[in-house]
C-alpha cells in the first residue's frame, strides 16, 4: 500500500512539472501579415476601383445614375486567411462618407472605402454673356445677361441640376421654357427620393466680351474669354513691337455657352504677345504675356551608355553621381541584374539612314531552374532607387517646367503570346503582348516612388490629379522595320506650370505586374520634344 502510494505521488508530481511547463508564459510576436482587398467591383461603376495596399484604401469611380447612399457591390475578395467585419457582397452601402472595412488576421488592417461621383450641371438662357457660374455644393446659380435684356423673361437653353435620367424639377423647367429671374428662382431637383433647392441669379454686366485668361507655353498661347452666347466670338493677337492685330481661325476657337477658348499656334518662344477677346465689334482688354523656352531632351538619342560590372546604364561613366541633366534616364537593370543580365542595352540596330546607338529593351525570365520572375526591358526618366528582395523601388520623373506637346522618335517591336502572368492577370496568359511608350508632364515637387512588389505596391496612375498632361502610344503586333511615332499630350488644364516630366518605355505594358512575353522586344531611338501644334 505504501509502495502504490509513493508511486501515485510521483506521478502526480510528474504531472504538476508539466502542467507548469504548459503555463510557461509565451513571448513570441504574431507575424505580421498585411491583410489586403484583391478585388472589388460595384455596380454601376466607370472603371476599375483603385486599391493601394499602401494605405489600406479603396476608390470607386461611379455613374452618376447610381445611389451613392445605395451603393450594390457584385463583387469583394479579400486575402483568404483573413476575417473581414463587413459582407458587402449583402445590401446596398452609403458611399456618400467613407466606408471602414477591418480585416483580421493576427492583427486588424482598417481599410477605407471611398466613392468618387461627378454629376455634370449645366444651365443656360439665350443672350447670355460668359459662362454660367454654378456652385454645386451650396446649389446656387449665376447668369450674366446684358444691360438690356428682359430678366422676367429668360429662354433657357440647357438646363440639367441632377443625374441624367431620373432626375425631375418642380416646377418643371426645360429647354425653351421662359423663366423670370428678375427675383431669384428657386427650383426642386428631385432623384432617389431626395430632393435638393437651386436657387438661380441673373445679374446684369455692362461689359459685353471680356479676356479671361491668358496661358503662355513655349510656342504656343492659350486664351479665354467671356462673351454673349449668341454672338460671333473670336481672338485677336500681335506680337511685341508690331500694330496689327492678328485674328486667331476659327478651326481653332471654342465656343460653348458664351465662354469661348483658342490656341494660338506657332509663336516664337521667349517674345511677348498681346492677346484680347473680341466679340463682333467689341474688344476686350487686352493682356501681354511672355512665351516660354524650349529645351532638348538630354540623352534622346541614346548615344549614351556605360557598362557598371554587368549593368547597362544609360549615362556616361563620368555621369555615375546624379548631376542636374546628365544622368537623365535609368532602367530596371538593377532589379534584372539581381537573377541575371541587363536586359536593357545599347545597340548598334538603329533607324534607316541613322549612325550610332538605340535602346534595346527585352521581356526575359530571369532565374534559376524556372525560379524566379519575368523582367520586362524599361527605360524611364528618373532613377532606380533600391532593390526589394526581387522586386524595385524607383524614383520616377526629373524636373521639368516646360509644356511640349508631341513626344516624337522611332520604334521596333517584336511581340509574343504572353507566357508569364501574375495571378491577378492571369487572364491575359496566351493573348500577344503588347509595348507600351508614354509622356506625362506632372504637378510632382519631388520624384515619384514606384513600388512593384505586391505588398506595398504603388504605380503610375495616368489618371491620377498629379497628371497635368499624358499621351501614350500601345502596340501588340510585331513590326518588320523602325517607324516613326508621334505622341500628343492632352493637357487637362493649360494653366498650371509643370514640375516633372516622366517618359517611359516598356517591352511588356504589365511588366511591373510581372506578366508579358519572353519573346517580346522593343527598339527605341531619337526621342525628342516638339513645343507646337
Amino acid at each position: 500500500m505504501k509502495k502504490n502510494l509513493t508511486n501515485i505521488l510521483t506521478h502526480l508530481s510528474g504531472l504538476l512539472v508539466i502542467a507548469g511547463t504548459g503555463c510557461i508564459k509565451n513571448d513570441l510576436p504574431y507575424p505580421k501579415i498585411p491583410q489586403n482587398i484583391l478585388s472589388i467591383e460595384a455596380k454601376g461603376e466607370l472603371s476599375p476601383a483603385n486599391i493601394d495596399s499602401t494605405d489600406y484604401s479603396v476608390k470607386l469611380f461611379l455613374d452618376e445614375e447610381v445611389d451613392i447612399e445605395g451603393v450594390e457591390f457584385s463583387k469583394f475578395t479579400y486575402s483568404p486567411d483573413a476575417e473581414c467585419n463587413k459582407n458587402l457582397l449583402e445590401g446596398t452601402w452609403d458611399l456618400s462618407t467613407p466606408l471602414t472595412v477591418e480585416l483580421t488576421l493576427y492583427q486588424s488592417y482598417k481599410w477605407v472605402i471611398s466613392a468618387e461621383q461627378n454629376i455634370e450641371y449645366y444651365f443656360t438662357v439665350a443672350g447670355q454673356i460668359g459662362e454660367t457660374v454654378i456652385d454645386a455644393v451650396g446649389h446656387r446659380i449665376i447668369v450674366n445677361v446684358p444691360e438690356k435684356a428682359d430678366l422676367s423673361n429668360l429662354e433657357v437653353t440647357s438646363i440639367k441640376l441632377g443625374p441624367r435620367n431620373i432626375t425631375t424639377l418642380v416646377p418643371e423647367c426645360r429647354i425653351g421654357s421662359k423663366i423670370n429671374l428678375s427675383t431669384p428662382l428657386n427650383i426642386d431637383a428631385n432623384a432617389w427620393g431626395r430632393t435638393e433647392e437651386w436657387t438661380i441669379f441673373a445679374q446684369k454686366t455692362q461689359q459685353v466680351v471680356s479676356t479671361s485668361a491668358v496661358d503662355p507655353w513655349s510656342m504656343v498661347i492659350w486664351a479665354y474669354g467671356e462673351g454673349p452666347a449668341d454672338a460671333v466670338n473670336y481672338f485677336e493677337y500681335r506680337e511685341e513691337g508690331t500694330t496689327t492685330w492678328i485674328r486667331v481661325p476659327d478651326a481653332d476657337t471654342t465656343n460653348k455657352d458664351g465662354a469661348f477658348n483658342c490656341c494660338i499656334k506657332h509663336l516664337k518662344p521667349l517674345t511677348g504677345y498681346t492677346v484680347r477677346a473680341c466679340s463682333g465689334d467689341d474688344k476686350g482688354d487686352e493682356i501681354t504675356v511672355t512665351t516660354q523656352a524650349t529645351q532638348d531632351l538630354p540623352n534622346g538619342d541614346f548615344e549614351q551608355w556605360w557598362l557598371n560590372g554587368k549593368i547597362w546604364c544609360p549615362w556616361d561613366e563620368g555621369a555615375e553621381q546624379w548631376e542636374e541633366g546628365s544622368r537623365f534616364w535609368d532602367t530596371g537593370n538593377t532589379g534584372a541584374a539581381t537573377l541575371g543580365e541587363s536586359n536593357v542595352k545599347p545597340s548598334d540596330y538603329v533607324p534607316a539612314g541613322l549612325s550610332g546607338k538605340s535602346a534595346e529593351l527585352k521581356t526575359e525570365f530571369k532565374g534559376i531552374a524556372g525560379i524566379g520572375k519575368l523582367a520586362a526591358g524599361s527605360i524611364f526618366t528618373g532613377s532606380f532607387k533600391k532593390v526589394d528582395g526581387t522586386n524595385g523601388i524607383l524614383d520616377f520623373g526629373r524636373k521639368w517646367n516646360l509644356r511640349p506637346t508631341k513626344l516624337r522618335g522611332y520604334y521596333q517591336y517584336t511581340t509574343g503570346d504572353i507566357n508569364y502572368a501574375s495571378a491577378e492577370l492571369s487572364v491575359l496568359k496566351g493573348r500577344p503582348d503588347t509595348c507600351h511608350i508614354y509622356v506625362a508632364v506632372t504637378d510632382w515637387t519631388a520624384p515619384y516612388e514606384i513600388r512593384t512588389n505586391p505588398k506595398t505596391r504603388q504605380l503610375f496612375d495616368k489618371n491620377a490629379d498629379y497628371i497635368i498632361g499624358y499621351g501614350e502610344l500601345c502596340r501588340g503586333t510585331s513590326m518588320q522595320s523602325y517607324e516613326e511615332f508621334e505622341i500628343k499630350l492632352d493637357y487637362r488644364n493649360t494653366s498650371i506650370i509643370p514640375g516633372y516630366i516622366m517618359i517611359t518605355c516598356a517591352s511588356s505594358k504589365y511588366g511591373d505586374y510581372f506578366t508579358g512575353s519572353s519573346s517580346s522586344v522593343l527598339y527605341v531611338d531619337q526621342l525628342s520634344l516638339e513645343y507646337d501644334y
